[in-house]
């Protein structure tokens, strides 16, 4: 039976094009979506800022009338969970339609929700990688692109660096994994960047691997 997904258009999930000769699958996954609400959505700050504002507005209620009217209150908290509900259902649908790629010569990120875009990443292009790592083992992996390489930063949104607007770096965002996954793509660089001039891999080296330590 001929294996099937969800973007037809791909040669496989997450690819464009069929890989050329040499070129293999490493790893493949995808942001865990309650991390990308929280880091990248900021859903838990929004809960907090809507939070206070109906602490106020309930003082505000109490002071001012003997017989109290909560329907606005009512009104305003229904209006910031259907936000928070937002934001929480878009978080979701970004971390489902996305697909992170390793291969042993490239990180390719597929990413959008309406409008998909592929962004293919080859290690000798890569100039450092820094891990954020978040509670429970998930992180945040930032490419440090070369300076004349470089991506729209809305192109990437969600999936950049926070701001870094004016040499945007592309994100591997919220993975379940993350310090795994950047051991492994230090691995991978390493092993694709063999021919490169000595001084600048080894500055290159000394920056992945500070980058990427947990």
């Amino acid at each position: 039976m001929k294996a099937t997904h969800e973007h037809e258009w791909e040669a496989a999930p997450g690819l464009p094009s069929a890989l050329p000769a040499g070129e293999r699958i490493v790893w493949q996954g995808a942001p865990d979506w309650r991390s990308l609400a929280v880091h990248a959505f900021h859903v838990r700050k929004a809960a907090l800022y809507f939070a206070v504002m109906l602490g106020v507005q309930a003082l505000n209620l109490v002071d001012t009338a003997s017989a109290v009217d909560w329907k606005p209150w009512w009104v305003a908290a229904s209006l910031y969970a259907l936000a928070l509900a937002f934001l929480a259902g878009t978080a979701w649908l970004s971390a489902r339609s996305t697909l992170y790629t390793l291969t042993n010569k490239r990180v390719v990120m597929r990413i959008g929700i309406v409008l998909t875009l592929t962004f293919n990443l080859p290690f000798k292009r890569i100039a450092g990688a820094a891990l954020k790592p978040y509670a429970g083992g998930r992180g945040d992996i930032a490419l440090a692109l070369y300076p004349e390489d470089r991506i729209g930063w809305a192109h990437l949104w969600p999936h950049q660096r926070a701001w870094y607007v004016t040499h945007p770096q592309p994100t591997l965002r919220c993975l379940p994994e993350g310090a795994q996954v950047g051991a492994q793509l230090l691995a991978l660089w390493q092993a694709a960047t063999v021919g490169e001039p000595i001084r600048r891999r080894e500055t290159q080296a000394t920056s992945m691997r500070e980058g990427l330590a947990a």
